[in-house]
């Protein structure tokens, strides 16, 4: 390789790894996979530019490099991951793609390289510490298991990589992320080693002085601990051999860090953490002697030293939700100190340290369902007997557990989790319901988005408000999540509550200046024949300007009008009843009921089953309220009456000239062709006295079905725009309903 490249200790460094590397894959390697990764090193250095030191000086080669060697030594020897591992940074610009690299090795590599290309710029987003999304997030990026494992020892690579680097800052950060990232990560996958040494290595970066202090406390007390331990254990080993158990005693320390947040929660020095180090008698008993085989073991131990019963936990008469099973102990030992006593079964053990994900949780880590299987999985495969065969099936592992979600971040850098085909709108709402309600739009990665734009897992998202923004009706259409659709809700009633307040004082004033008593009962029937469900409604179009308020007082007197002139109709009407002749068979009395603009007196209504119109030859029906029904003649309900209350007829004819607008509802059939609604609607907008109220069209098969109401004022009108709408072309038929 190119010997400007690396530095003198670099070049004496990698043949030593090559070699470490070479040695423990064995004839995994082929000669022809050596000389083609470092053909394409050699080149990407030389010839493309690519392979550079990072900013902060690392020599990529030998990160890489260490990285691989560290994967064989933690998790298994594997030629897919050591080779993607050292040749994905090479696919940048058109130097290296994923298919030449399938048709140089094969595809699990390519497939591999991918999924580590695919997480990259996930180191970019510098993501806020202790943050359970992130974990999300990297299995959502994920294409294959081994990418999440190579992203684990990588960044142990890079920790042990950039002790005393003189860039502070950048170690900082990389301990930071390593402890509140990464560690929990590797606890998740089983790699307890692994997290560890991340976890204290960054205490080392972060804290030095409090690491080195516990570090040197230890090593100067590891000797006597040992012989300790010894001493502590002895009596307990000859007395459950006296029992006749099979069992395994184990004696380890604490980790630095695990000792230093002791420390810190219960504010004492070293000398005062209980359980510097802790004793697991792991018991091999068939499974229906598990329980008195532990019990027989805690007393042997209780009655050999005392316990302290304020810290006793029995997780095996009621076993944790996890299926944690364990019965832990401190008890008084020699030399007066407090020791920690784990008793369990052969099974509770591979349970707790390869069941659903117990210990780490146990340790406050916490998770899901679906995340614990999947990664109880990987454990097992990690922690197998054999490593042949273990990454063929990891390969084959579903790593896209939160497919139905999206993970984006803030500017910052926090992390959110929000539901599939959550958009931007939804994102302002889920940060606060303020920042929502005034939501204008955002910027996504730098670049401007609309409310409606669809995030995507790794976005970067900024939104953009306005005091003069307010939620709309249509935002109910771009919202997804019941969070953001519920705020909207409640504000746009909310606001519509204010401006029906505001409308109800301006017609109150109105009906004060013109010295007019309302009356909620009237004032009731106006809204509901103004065609409104609700008086927040009516009030909110008032404000809005979508009625006006004088037409609100017109109507009000002129149902006020109506009232008063009700009981001479009704008097009129009884007349018309009792002067029916005794014989049914006279159907018609001679009497004429004259209708239209200007009649007073008479208490009649337009029948809505066939809404007659000026002109229409119409009959009036007189109803058990005493008022008379105007129907035309053609009605079918009219039929009907005249069939059983023939004495409740009367004959009626249209009075004055047209001026009342009456509405009118047209069934129209025709070919779908296109402009031809446009061309209907247009025709309708030209018409004089003739207005669109609604239309409704439906298409298939190449035909089209419509209803479209207007409002008219004469028959004559309505058979002239018949005839219109027939002359359009593709018309077929016009029909009135």
């Amino acid at each position: 390789m190119t010997q400007e490249y690396f530095t003198t200790e670099e070049r004496k460094l990698v043949p030593q790894l090559v070699k470490e590397l070479n040695d423990r894959l064995g004839n995994q390697l082929t000669c022809k996979d050596i000389n083609t990764v470092h053909s394409l090193i050699e080149r990407g250095i030389t010839e493309a530019g690519i392979f550079k030191r990072d900013r902060y000086g690392l020599n990529p080669v030998v990160r890489h490099l260490r990285t691989a060697l560290t994967l064989c030594d933690s998790i298994a020897p594997d030629r897919t991951m050591v080779i993607a591992t050292m040749i994905y940074n090479l696919c940048r610009g058109d130097y290296l793609d994923t298919d030449r690299i399938k048709s140089l090795f094969d595809e699990n590599i390519a497939r591999v390289v991918h999924g580590l290309l695919h997480v990259a710029p996930l180191y970019k987003k510098q993501a806020a510490v202790e943050n359970e999304n992130f974990h999300k997030l990297l299995l959502t990026f994920a294409e294959d298991v081994r990418v999440i494992l190579i992203m684990t020892v990588d960044r142990l690579a890079l920790m042990r990589a950039i002790n005393h680097h003189p860039n502070e800052k950048f170690v900082h950060d990389i301990a930071s992320e390593s402890r509140y990232l990464y560690a929990p990560l590797a606890h998740k996958l089983g790699l307890y080693a692994i997290k560890t040494e991340l976890e204290d290595t960054s205490l080392k970066y972060l804290d030095r002085k409090t690491f080195s202090q516990i570090a040197e406390r230890l090593n100067e007390t590891k000797q006597a601990r040992d012989l300790y331990v010894q001493e502590f254990i002895k009596p307990i080993d000859e007395q459950l051999k006296h029992e006749g158990l099979k069992f395994e005693l184990k004696g380890r320390t604490k980790s630095i860090n695990s000792i230093w947040q002791k420390m810190k929660k219960q504010g004492v020095d070293l000398e005062g953490i209980y359980d510097l180090f802790a004793i697991r008698i792991i018991l091999d008993v068939p499974l229906k002697d598990e329980k008195r085989a532990c019990w027989l073991a805690y007393s042997i131990v209780t009655d050999i030293y005392r316990a302290n019963t304020s810290r006793f936990k029995d997780w095996i008469t009621i076993p944790k939700s996890n299926g944690y099973e364990s019965l832990h102990i401190t008890v008084y030992g020699p030399g007066d100190k407090w020791v920690e006593v784990q008793i369990r079964t052969r099974r509770m053990d591979e349970t707790a340290e390869r069941g659903v994900a117990a210990h780490w949780r146990y340790k406050g880590i916490k998770s899901e369902g679906d995340v614990d299987k999947w990664m109880n999985e990987v454990r097992k495969m990690l922690e197998a007997s054999g490593q042949e065969g273990q990454m063929n099936l990891m390969r084959d592992m579903d790593t896209n557990l939160y497919n139905n979600e999206v993970f984006v971040f803030t500017p910052k850098g926090d992390l959110f989790r929000l539901p599939q085909g959550a958009t931007l709108l939804d994102f302002a709402y889920h940060i606060h319901s303020r920042v929502g309600s005034t939501c204008m739009g955002g910027k996504v990665d730098g670049k401007n988005q609309k409310i409606n734009y669809r995030l995507r897992s790794g976005d970067t998202v900024e939104i953009i408000t306005s005091s003069t923004q307010y939620p709309r009706l249509d935002w109910l259409n771009i919202a997804v999540t019941s969070r953001a659709r519920n705020k909207i809700k409640n504000a746009i009633n909310e606001r519509r509550r204010g401006q029906a307040q505001l409308a109800r004082e301006t017609l109150q004033r109105r009906f004060k200046n013109r010295k007019i008593e309302s009356d909620d009962a009237l004032l009731a029937r106006v809204i509901k024949k103004m065609g409104y469900k609700t008086t927040i409604e009516f009030y909110a179009a008032i404000q809005e300007g979508e009625i006006d308020v004088n037409t609100v007082v017109e109507q009000y007197e002129g149902i006020v009008a109506k009232q008063n002139e009700g009981t001479a109709a009704r008097g009129t009407a009884e007349e018309f009843v009792l002067q029916q002749p005794t014989d049914h068979k006279e159907k018609y009395n001679d009497d004429i009921l004259v209708i239209g603009e200007g009649v007073k007196g008479v208490n009649y209504k337009l029948s809505k089953c066939c809404n007659p119109i000026f002109g229409d030859r119409v009959e009036g029906f007189i109803a058990s309220d005493g008022a008379i029904k105007i129907h035309r003649t053609d009605c079918k309900n009219l039929h009907h009456l005249k069939e059983r209350y023939p004495y409740r007829i009367i004959r009626t004819r249209w009075t004055g000239k047209a001026g009342s607008q009456f509405v009118v509802t047209l069934h129209v059939l025709g070919k779908d062709d296109l402009g031809i609604v446009s061309s209907i609607t247009s025709l309708i907008n030209k018409t004089d006295n003739c207005l669109l109220r609604s239309i409704s069209i439906q298409a298939e098969g190449g035909l089209f079905e419509g209803y479209i109401s207007v409002n008219i004022s004469h028959i004559d009108m309505l058979d002239d725009l018949t005839k219109k709408i027939l002359n359009v072309k593709g018309v077929k038929q016009v029909s009135r309903l």
